[in-house]
C-alpha cells in the first residue's frame, strides 16, 4: 500500500503541478478575452436571470435555479471553511488574492461549461436531460477526441466516492465528534439515512432539497462572517492591502506559521480556489444539463454565478475572518483555523457554528456529488446501473465516516485533477461555438441561437 500511496502522491504532484495550474488559469482567462469579459460585466445580468429562474421555462427536469443550487451544493463545502484556512496555513494570506484571480477567469469557464451541456445534452432512456463533458466531447468534438469522454466519466465516477461521499461524511464525523461528543458510527448511520432519503428519488428531489438548504446555509454563514467581519471593521482596509502585497511578496515566519514563498502562494492559493469552486473540473455542467431552461446561454449566465458565489462572497468571508483576526500565524491549520477565527471574535459561539456549518455544508456534497458521479455511471453503463450506484453510494457513506481515508483523499484529489484535463480540452476546441451562441444571445435581446445554426463542433 505504501507503494502504491507513493506512486499516486508523485502522479498528484504532476497533475496539480505547474503546468495543470497553468491550463485552468489559462483556459480561463482565453475564455474570458474571447467572451470580451461578458461573465465578469453581466454579474448583475446573471443575478435577474437567475431570480427569474426560480421556475423553469424549456425542456428538462429542474428549474435554472435549483440546477444552481444542486451544483452550489456540491462547490460550497469543507473548500470553503477548510480548503480556505489551508490554504492560507501553507501559502500565506497571499493564497487568498490567488484565490479571487482564479474565481474572475473561472466564471468564464463555468460559464462555457454550462453553456456547452445545454448545447450538447442528450435524453436518456428514461425521458431525463443528461449532458456533461462526456456529451460536449462526445456530441461536439471529430471522434478522434471522443476516447476523452469514457475518460473523464470513469475519472469522475470514482472521484466522486472519495472527494464528494466519504471524505465529506469523515469531515461531518469528525468535526460533530470534536465539538458534540458524537460517536462517528452514529453520525455515519444519521448520514445514510439522510442522503438515501434524499438521492434515492433523483435529481427532483436533489434540486429541491439543494434549492431550500443551500440558500439557507449560505446566508446563515455569510451572516455570521459578516458579524465577525464587522467586530473587526476597522482592521479590513490593511487586511486586505496585506494580502494583495502577500502575494507577490514571501511571507515571513510567525508566530506559528512557517513562512512561504510567492509561488506557495500561487499553487496553494489556485489549487485550493479550484478545488473549491470546481471551475475547469466538469462537474457543474452535469447538473445544470438537467435545467428547464430556454437555451445555453440562459443558463450560461446563471451557472457562472456559482463561481463568484462560492469563491468571492463565501471564501473570502473565510479568509478575509482569518487575516483580520490574526488567526492566521497560530500555527492552526484546516476548520480548526476557522474555527480559531471565529472564537476569537465570538467566544464561546464561534466555534460551534463553525463545527454546524461545516457539518451542513459536506452533507450538501455529498447530495451534489452524487449526481455528478451517477451520471458518469450511467455514461459508461446506461441507466440500468443508476439504482444499483444509488444503493452503493448510500452504503459508502458510514464507511467514510468511520475510517482513515488518508490514502482515499490523496486519489481522490488526484482523480479530481484528471477530470480537468478531458474537459479543458474540450472547452477550448469548442470556444468558437461558446462565443458564437453568446454574441448572437446579446445581439439579439435574449433570444437563443437556432440548434442547427451553430457549428456542430470543433477539433478536426
Amino acid at each position: 500500500m505504501e507503494a502504491l500511496s507513493n506512486i499516486v502522491s508523485e502522479i498528484n504532484g504532476v497533475v496539480w503541478g505547474p503546468l495543470m495550474l497553468a491550463l485552468i488559469l489559462g483556459t480561463g482567462l482565453f475564455l474570458q478575452s474571447r467572451l470580451g469579459f461578458m461573465p465578469v460585466r453581466k454579474i448583475g445580468y446573471g443575478f435577474k436571470k437567475l431570480w427569474a429562474g426560480r421556475q423553469g421555462s424549456g425542456e428538462g427536469e429542474i428549474s435554472p435555479f435549483n440546477a444552481l443550487m444542486t451544483s452550489l451544493a456540491a462547490t460550497i463545502g469543507t473548500g470553503n471553511i477548510a480548503g480556505v484556512a489551508t490554504a492560507i496555513f501553507l501559502g500565506g494570506p497571499g493564497a487568498l488574492f490567488w484565490m479571487w484571480c482564479t474565481a474572475l477567469v473561472g466564471m468564464a469557464t463555468k460559464y462555457a461549461e454550462a453553456v456547452c451541456a445545454v448545447r450538447y445534452r442528450e435524453v436518456d432512456e428514461l425521458g431525463n436531460h443528461v449532458g456533461g463533458p462526456m456529451y460536449y466531447i462526445k456530441n461536439g468534438l471529430a471522434k478522434k477526441w471522443h476516447w476523452l469522454a469514457p475518460a473523464f466519466a470513469i475519472f469522475g465516477a470514482i472521484a466522486g466516492f472519495g472527494i464528494g461521499n466519504t471524505v465529506q461524511a469523515n469531515s461531518v464525523a469528525s468535526v460533530v465528534k470534536d465539538t458534540f461528543g458524537v460517536d462517528t458510527m452514529v453520525s455515519g448511520v444519521i448520514m445514510l439515512a439522510l442522503t438515501a432519503a434524499v438521492i434515492l428519488g433523483g435529481i427532483q428531489r436533489i434540486g429541491a432539497v439543494a434549492g431550500k438548504l443551500v440558500p439557507f446555509m449560505a446566508i446563515a454563514y455569510i451572516g455570521c462572517g459578516i458579524i465577525v467581519l464587522g467586530l473587526n471593521i476597522g482592521e479590513i482596509p490593511g487586511a486586505i492591502a496585506f494580502i494583495v502585497k502577500d502575494a507577490f511578496t514571501p511571507t515571513a515566519a510567525t508566530g506559528g506559521f512557517a513562512g512561504a514563498s510567492v509561488w506557495m502562494a500561487i499553487r496553494f492559493g489556485v489549487a485550493r480556489g479550484v478545488f473549491s469552486n470546481e471551475a475547469g473540473l466538469g462537474s457543474a455542467p452535469i447538473a445544470h444539463a438537467a435545467a428547464e431552461t430556454k437555451g445555453p446561454v440562459s443558463q450560461g449566465v446563471v451557472a457562472m454565478l456559482g463561481t463568484f458565489i462560492d469563491t468571492l462572497i463565501v471564501c473570502s468571508i473565510t479568509g478575509i475572518a482569518i487575516v483580520v483576526t490574526g488567526a492566521w500565524s497560530s500555527g492552526a491549520t484546516g476548520a480548526a483555523l476557522t474555527s480559531a477565527a471565529f472564537e476569537a471574535a465570538l467566544p464561546g459561539v464561534g466555534k460551534y457554528m463553525v463545527s454546524i456549518v461545516l457539518a451542513i455544508f459536506a452533507f450538501t456534497t455529498i447530495l451534489g456529488w452524487s449526481f455528478y458521479s451517477e451520471k458518469c455511471v450511467g455514461y459508461l453503463f446506461g441507466v440500468k446501473a443508476i439504482m444499483p450506484f444509488r444503493i452503493l453510494w448510500v452504503l459508502a457513506v458510514p464507511l467514510g465516516a468511520s475510517l482513515d481515508l488518508g490514502f482515499v483523499w490523496l486519489l481522490a484529489d488526484t482523480l479530481n485533477a484528471m477530470m480537468a484535463i478531458p474537459n479543458l480540452i474540450a472547452l477550448l476546441l469548442l470556444s468558437p461555438v461558446i462565443v458564437k451562441l453568446t454574441k448572437y444571445y446579446f445581439a439579439n435581446d435574449g433570444e437563443e441561437m437556432p440548434a442547427d445554426a451553430a457549428a456542430e463542433g470543433s477539433g478536426d
